[in-house]
């Protein structure tokens, strides 16, 4: 049994969540207009490859400091059915019906939450899922990452201890992602797959000679 490693956003995901989030977050008088801005501007420098990701989580998870857990995993949960859950790619739910035929263990790969993994896990019938997480005591947000952020080299580190604990290895593994940001996973794992990369993975991509897969539209 080997591990398919799949990211979110822009893969399984024809969307960035955040981007959707923000917006939603705004109009639900959540967050401010000038920090709706901010939080837009950091997603666009991701997407260009310009942003410190690492410094991009840090500083989105200060921004729940003392919410209360349950709340944000109730509106996450809501974001989520009415906003999220439709735009999941058709070659997404191929490829994931492959690999489970296969036998291989599906595991999501995502910088973005467990509150936001979990109905995916529910939904699209996935085995595990490995996230960047929030710390919380007595129930509430402390505004500081709970373990190491699952981003760039961080993404390696949580898929590394994931097919260790599960006697696997990360060369009968494959990755599907759509951004230069996971280039350090894509060394990873002997079968990286590309979907609808970035200019930059794509410029990669050719370079090296790896797949360049379209799941088209939800």
């Amino acid at each position: 049994m080997a591990v398919a490693f799949f990211d979110l956003d822009r893969t399984i995901l024809a969307v960035n969540s955040a981007s959707l989030w923000i917006r939603r977050e705004l109009r639900q008088g959540h967050i401010s207009r000038a920090f709706a801005l901010k939080g837009a501007w950091w997603v666009t420098l991701y997407q260009l490859g310009f942003a410190n990701m690492d410094t991009v989580l840090a500083r989105a998870m200060s921004t729940v400091r003392g919410l209360e857990e349950r709340e944000i995993d109730a509106r996450t949960v809501r974001f989520y059915d009415e906003e999220v859950r439709h735009q999941v790619r058709r070659g997404a739910r191929d490829a994931l019906a492959r690999h489970k035929a296969r036998g291989d263990k599906l595991v999501l790969l995502t910088s973005s939450s467990a509150y936001l993994s979990r109905p995916f896990v529910r939904d699209l019938a996935l085995d595990d899922f490995l996230c960047s997480r929030f710390e919380v005591e007595g129930g509430h947000f402390t505004g500081a990452p709970d373990g190491p952020l699952c981003f760039g080299a961080g993404k390696v580190a949580h898929a590394r201890a994931f097919v260790d604990k599960h006697g696997e290895s990360l060369a009968d593994a494959t990755f599907y992602t759509d951004s230069a940001s996971d280039l350090p996973m894509l060394e990873a794992v002997g079968a990286p797959v590309v979907v609808h990369p970035d200019v930059r993975l794509a410029r990669i991509a050719r370079a090296r000679g790896w797949p360049v897969v379209d799941w088209g539209s939800p």
